[in-house]
């Protein structure tokens, strides 16, 4: 490394050679003052996404998380492509966080977007640099020499493997330009090759945070103020020590850790503690002091958009159309709960978790290992996180209390430390998709187009806690996202009108809210979408046909509108008591449109069957892309019909899933879903299938029953379901 600081070409790359441990050719592609990851002479690289052994098996190091999306197959696929190996060479390891990687955060549907050229890049330099090697060993133009099946080809036929040429080529220079491949090229791109990680999973080999850490690991459980913002007021614990298997009662920053031998045992002294709490303010916020909150807010917020003079329509307008529309909190009810082993010894603190946010250096209170060093008081550099397998995400585990939890106290007990949240911890103590209030006004001019558009919305902020002072609005970017998450999806609604206008207000409460799979595309999703039906139905217009004329300067939206309509054979009438409903919303990159084919069973809508159309722009892997939007549909439904976090006493009333609904398997429609690709740069797949099932059902219900759906979850025939024009 130079004496500034800057990695030098030859320092991207290493080889490391033992007898029997195999050869490692690593490449990376960030360049950072720091030289690289721990490295030894066997198989760790300094900022190694790519390792090569002498036995001809590939390894790519992924630093994002796998939490069922597919992460563990789509970035080696992009690596295996460029590099020219067979699929069942490649195998994967998840990366240890460390600076050399940047932040390392899978949210946002970025993984394969942020990825797309740096591991097609990693992939094509260590094939040049396995080719160079090739020709010098035989002493012939690199020109002359190519790659396939995990070898270098001479030109008179003979090979040598990549295992073989790999610390030849570890010598060589970084070339400073590589050439990737043409997509008419791709053999792995575009294909549904196998995942990586469904041997693991189907034999019980995958590990998981649940089963991480070392052998000894006691477990803890952590008693929480029921009250958010509530304090230890006073605390006795002699009964709870009495019992078998009971060691320690530490008190922690979030409230009191019962540590024993076992889950049975912490639990068993827990509901042992006698705990006083000061409850603080929050013991009397509850829904109706919300939306009271909400609503009265919603007239003062901040213009986020403002094309045009929306003020200057409205006032000549004789019959507005106006509806308010309400959205509440939500949980993330991941199957497998939160948690986190630590320990912390000899001034170092290791970690095992499924954590969606493993690095992040410069980020407010930092990611998963600024924050476990920060709560063990030990340096970053001295503190380790492993990552497992992730039991669902969603946003929840981009969060980090419960990684602070297990390190501080870790870093007051002795040895290894596992603590365990239980389902009723988790849905009771989240950081909840926020509730938000959203008053909507349009005039429609004579062709029955909006003449003016005025969306006033009021919600609490996500992006302020990360970086505090945060103002919404299109100048605003952090971690690619262009608009605050409160207003993301409606500051670029995409109809055609005039006068657009957005405001935004910012609501405190003591509520904790964090990122909820598709993030303010679930709350703006529902709204813009069930607003310009409502606006389609009183120009007298058919709901796509109304859409599609509004969308003429947006083609890839149009796209997917018309492969939707005709998949589900839009034009043609439904079932007798049936009903459909269509929706199209861009977000994080990706186009989604949604038909909906919904009856009414028992006064409820039951849905059917759900058409999809979905253009992510190049397609990685077809297989993963379905089944993502099958995922964010099922998700979204849950959410549509059932999903509701109530507060009362300034504590939350649900607590599992007898109260929480999830959409169960005979209530599933059928999903048929279609790829538009349009050959653009990837665009996200995790989250984009999720914010238009609400409003397709939404619409299919007012379809089939003209009812009106302004609230969610939906429940027909209540007057909060069916909010009412405010004019």
């Amino acid at each position: 490394m130079s004496e500034s600081g800057a990695l030098s070409r030859r320092s991207f790359v290493k080889v490391g050679v033992v007898a029997g441990a195999g050869l490692t050719l690593g490449v990376a592609w960030r360049l950072t003052r720091d030289p690289g990851l721990p490295t030894s002479d066997s198989t760790w690289v300094p900022n190694a996404y790519l390792r090569i052994d002498e036995d001809g098996s590939i390894t790519v190091l992924v630093p994002r998380s796998e939490m069922g999306q597919g992460v563990s197959t789509a970035l080696p696929q992009l690596v295996a492509e460029e590099l020219d190996v067979p699929w069942d060479a490649v195998s994967f390891e998840f990366a240890q966080a460390h600076d050399a990687y940047g932040m390392m955060v899978t949210g946002g549907s970025t993984s394969v977007r942020e990825s797309w050229e740096p591991l097609r890049r990693a992939g094509a330099t260590a094939r040049e640099m396995l080719r160079r090697a090739g020709a010098n060993r035989w002493g012939v133009d690199v020109a002359d020499v190519s790659t396939g099946n995990a070898a270098v080809i001479a030109p008179d036929g003979s090979t040598a493997s990549y295992g073989a040429l790999a610390a030849e080529a570890a010598r060589l220079d970084v070339p400073d330009e590589v050439a990737l491949k043409e997509p008419a090229d791709y053999r792995l791109i575009g294909t549904s090759v196998p995942r990586l990680d469904v041997e693991a999973k189907s034999t019980g080999r995958a590990i998981f945070g649940i089963d991480a850490g070392p052998p000894d690991t006691r477990v803890a459980v952590v008693e929480r103020s029921p009250v958010f913002g509530g304090v230890v007021r006073s605390l006795r614990a002699d009964a709870a020590l009495a019992l078998p298997g009971v060691d320690e009662i530490v008190e922690l920053e979030s409230g009191v850790a019962v540590v024993a031998n076992g889950y049975v045992a912490a639990n068993a002294g827990r509901d042992a503690l006698e705990i006083e709490w000061d409850e603080g303010d929050g013991a009397n916020l509850d829904d109706a002091t919300i939306a009271d909150r909400l609503r009265s807010a919603v007239r003062n917020g901040r213009t986020v958009r403002d094309d045009g003079d929306v003020d200057a329509v409205l006032a000549g307008a004789e019959a507005p159309i106006r509806a308010e529309y309400r959205l509440p909190y939500l949980a993330h009810a991941t199957m497998e709960p939160m948690n986190c082993t630590a320990w912390v010894r000899d001034g170092r603190c290791t970690v095992w978790t499924g954590t969606q946010f493993q690095n992040a250096p410069a980020i407010v209170g930092g990611g998963a290992r600024q924050v476990a060093a920060a709560a063990a008081g030990v340096p970053a550099d001295a503190t380790e996180v492993h990552t497992t397998f992730l039991g669902g995400g969603f946003g929840r585990r981009s969060e980090r209390d419960f990684v602070r939890e297990a390190a501080e106290l870790a870093g007051k007990i002795q040895g290894p430390v596992k603590v365990v949240w239980s389902r009723e911890d988790d849905m009771r103590h989240d950081f909840y998709r926020p509730a938000s209030y959203h008053e909507l006004t349009a005039v429609l001019g004579e062709d029955g187009r909006p003449a003016a558009w005025d969306h006033r919305t009021a919600s609490q902020s996500i992006m302020e806690r990360l970086v505090p002072g945060w103002v919404p609005g299109p100048a605003r970017n952090l971690v690619g996202k262009r608009d605050s998450t409160s207003t993301e999806g409606a500051s670029d609604q995409p109809y055609e009108s005039p006068n657009v206008r957005l405001t935004y207000a910012k609501v405190d409460l003591p509520i904790p809210v964090g990122f909820w799979r598709s993030v303010g595309h679930t709350h703006t999703g529902f709204v813009v979408e069930s607003f310009i039906d409502e606006l389609a139905h009183a120009a007298g217009e058919d709901p796509y046909e109304y859409r599609r004329a509004l969308l003429s300067a947006h083609p890839r939206h149009v796209g997917v509108l018309d492969a939707v309509a005709e998949a589900s054979a839009w034009g043609s009438t439904p079932p007798e008591g049936r009903g459909r409903g269509i929706a199209v919303v861009r977000s994080f990159g990706s186009y989604v449109a949604q038909v909906a084919e919904v009856s009414i069973r028992d006064g409820q809508p039951r849905v059917h069957q759900v058409w999809c159309a979905v253009d992510c722009g190049t397609v990685l892997n077809p297989a993963i892309v379905r089944a993502q939007m099958e995922s964010g549909i099922v998700y979204g439904l849950t959410a549509a019909l059932f999903g509701e976090i109530n507060i009362e006493g300034g504590r939350v009333v649900q607590s599992n899933f007898h109260d929480y609904r999830m959409l169960r398997m005979n209530e599933a429609p059928r999903i048929d879903v279609v790829l538009a690709p349009s050959g653009d740069a990837p665009g996200g797949v995790g989250e984009p299938g999720t914010p238009p099932i609400a409003p397709a059902v939404a619409n299919a219900v007012y379809a089939l029953t003209g009812e009106r759906i302004r609230t969610l979850p939906i429940r027909l025939g209540s007057p909060a379901g069916t909010a009412g024009s405010l004019s």
